[in-house]
């Protein structure tokens, strides 16, 4: 049975039309990033921990608490984050 998402998830698109089965990595990134414990728990038991998982760690983008929540999450060390990565390679400038 399809998970059904809060609309403010995904409010650039039109989540009547949005094949959650071919955009996958899309929908499990961005409830990763927006969305609530419950909305997290929808998305495992529909896609399973070792999708999640692959999609999880090869994502260009997640906000660093996110990051460290989704590592919890899958278990598994922060440094084998795809997006951790491409952060360090990219440092911010100095928050002063």
């Amino acid at each position: 049975m399809k998970p059904v998402f809060e609309k403010c998830l995904f409010w650039d698109v039109n989540i009547d039309k949005l094949d959650i089965d071919k955009k996958a990595d899309f929908v499990i990134a961005r409830v990763f990033e927006r969305g609530d414990v419950e909305d997290i728990r929808k998305c495992r038991r529909y896609y399973g921990d070792e999708k999640i998982s692959k999609v999880l760690l090869n994502v260009k983008y997640l906000p660093e608490c996110t990051m460290y929540f989704a590592a919890a999450i899958i278990n598994r060390e922060i440094t084998e984050f795809r997006c951790y990565k491409l952060r360090q390679l990219n440092p911010e400038l100095y928050p002063y």
